[in-house]
């Protein structure tokens, strides 16, 4: 089985000296583990400085202070619902992720904290990513709003914000295309449904952007940031495959980069798994602390 990154640096740190060679590996390997080149170089200058002004030396010293540089990089969101108004989540992601699936999740997340839950969907580029969400919706008990394939996006979402409106439903999870033919066009689109939702939601309506990620996929997970945030504008991250962890740095550098929080983790195949995410299990998990 691959070493998780935590795994290798809490090796890493058993070295018993450390001196400026060990910085420069400390470093390298701060690269490997999808920290980007930039960030790793501070957080390496900023462990340096401080194991020498604080005398620190030993291996869970040292892994204790790279977790307290890292603590201000990346912060955990609770996506909490407005009572009393229309909520509506916007999810988002490149298609393979795990988009759909999520959706599914989210809906069982707040259907057992008792609220109610419709579902949009909205990427009507491709037919099954329809047909997957009515699936998922039977599956779930949830309400759906969908129309076919090819339709425009945004009117289903305008469909489904009247419905959800009509219906005082607690909170409206809607999807979105992953890919189109060009880049142009998929933020033309996405900015398109983003201005629906900004003029049709009612005065008072929370409305938020999340961004679906596989924690596996490192650096492209960056790239996704960067793209979908350019778009539209991105309030927190959702992580697919969580459980593996092994990209998990560049977490830190899209915290960094994007000052984007991170919100959700999906923990698993079922239903249930859906958790919010905790910075200092991750923090723990990804400096090799038991």
């Amino acid at each position: 089985m691959k070493k998780t990154f935590g795994a290798k640096l809490k090796a890493f740190f058993k070295i018993p000296t450390f001196n400026e060679q060990f910085f420069e590996e400390f470093e390298d390997m701060l690269i490997e583990g999808d920290l980007g080149a930039r960030t790793a170089m501070e957080i390496s200058d900023a462990v340096r400085e401080r194991a020498k002004e604080e005398k620190k030396s030993s291996a869970v010293e040292i892994q204790n202070l790279v977790k307290e540089v890292l603590r201000g990089k990346i912060e955990a969101y609770e996506p909490t619902l407005i009572e009393g108004e229309t909520n509506l989540f916007l999810i988002l992601g490149v298609n393979g992720v795990g988009k759909t699936t999520t959706i599914a999740k989210m809906a069982t997340y707040y259907q057992n904290m008792g609220k109610s839950v419709l579902l949009s969907a909205s990427d009507t580029f491709r037919a099954a990513a329809i047909d997957q969400l009515d699936l998922h919706a039977q599956r779930t008990g949830t309400r759906i709003v969908k129309q076919g394939h090819g339709a425009d996006p945004g009117a289903v979402i305008f469909d489904a914000i009247q419905s959800g409106v009509a219906r005082k439903d607690d909170l409206i999870l809607a999807d979105t295309a992953g890919r189109m033919h060009t880049k142009d066009n998929l933020l033309r689109e996405l900015q398109k449904i983003d201005k629906v939702i900004t003029s049709r939601l009612p005065k008072g309506g929370n409305y938020k952007r999340f961004l679906v990620i596989d924690a596996t996929t490192g650096q492209n997970g960056v790239s996704q940031t960067e793209l979908f945030n350019q778009a539209i504008g991105i309030d927190a991250i959702i992580l697919t495959k969580y459980d593996s962890q092994a990209k998990g740095g560049s977490l830190i550098q899209i915290g960094e980069r994007f000052s984007i929080p991170i919100a959700l983790v999906g923990t698993g195949e079922k239903y249930g798994d859906l958790e919010l995410f905790d910075k200092e299990k991750f923090l723990n998990t990804l400096v090799g602390i038991e």
